[in-house]
């Protein structure tokens, strides 16, 4: 098992792994969750997509991938969108509820977004639970490598039944609240007591 972070500097040092990712996106978000999201070529994406992103791929030696997620910082702009929590604050998104935060939604070099994390459904149960530790772990280094203390998350609401194992410091910074029948809320993840 590799993990690797994407950005749009070194996509050409990693072959397929990228459009791989897209296409486990589409097969998890677009195929089994039937959400309504953009694809093209049997891979899914969002205007989040921007060279402003970097992502996190968990995969094999053959870049089958088998988890991934997206950072993007809070200071990105693309036509009328920032970044997804931020956009549905602002009321620009109609799948996510405005109401999502109990604050402003930050915009600061220091905070960056975590979005579309997922772990293939190509990926046994039992096998799971080391895989999402190596994505979150990799994410960590990759945050604080970009310089941010914090990023924030729309992540399951059980999310704290799990995050001492995978050692992150996480706060909520919303309501728990239902999208598409599952119970969700907004969380910080803090990088800063990790910083060096």
């Amino acid at each position: 098992m590799q993990t690797t972070t994407l950005s749009f500097e070194n996509l050409h040092n990693h072959g397929e792994l990228f459009a791989n990712m897209l296409r486990a996106r589409r097969e998890l978000f677009i195929e089994r969750n039937k959400w309504d999201l953009p694809e093209a070529m049997g891979m899914e994406y969002d205007q989040y997509d921007t060279p402003a992103s970097r992502w996190v791929v968990v995969h094999d030696e053959l870049g089958e991938v088998l988890a991934g997620n997206r950072l993007t910082p809070t200071t990105a702009r693309c036509g009328i969108y920032t970044y997804m929590i931020r956009d549905a604050q602002l009321g620009l998104l109609d799948t996510i509820p405005s109401n999502l935060l109990y604050e402003e939604a930050p915009v600061s070099e220091t905070v960056w977004e975590s979005s579309r994390l997922f772990v293939s459904q190509k990926v046994p149960l039992m096998q799971r639970r080391p895989i999402y530790f190596n994505l979150v772990q990799e994410l960590a280094k990759a945050a604080r490598n970009l310089g941010a203390s914090q990023c924030l998350t729309l992540l399951n609401a059980n999310w704290h039944l799990w995050n001492r194992r995978v050692g992150i410091d996480m706060t909520a910074m919303g309501p728990v609240m239902e999208i598409d029948g599952i119970n969700n809320q907004v969380v910080s993840m803090n990088f800063a007591p990790n910083l060096h």
